[in-house]
């Protein structure tokens, strides 16, 4: 069975102001099927870079959920609490 994985590596920029956007994001993830995998948490970069401190992966039941979370009415305002407050790169990634 194959997933879709939302993966992002961000740099909070208004820890307090961001606090918004983890507030009301989980709730939506689920709502679409998504599961969090990694939520922050202590990192070692081991090859290359790695541009921010805090990643983040969440798990969809597949690739089409995952882009139809990140691309749904419901998450842009919320995407945009995120954008405001952060600098971030993000993918989506089918796998196993």
């Amino acid at each position: 069975m194959k997933f879709g994985y939302l993966i992002f590596n961000i740099d909070v920029k208004k820890p307090d102001n961001y606090k918004e956007y983890i507030e009301k994001v989980k709730p939506l993830a689920e709502k679409y099927g998504g599961e969090y995998i990694i939520r922050g948490g202590e990192t070692m970069v081991i090859e290359g870079t790695w541009s921010y401190p805090r990643t983040v992966v969440i798990k969809f039941p597949s690739y089409d959920k995952a882009k139809e979370f990140y691309n749904s009415d419901e998450y842009q305002p919320i995407k945009k609490i995120r954008l405001e407050n952060s600098v971030s790169n993000a993918i989506i990634i089918e796998g196993a």
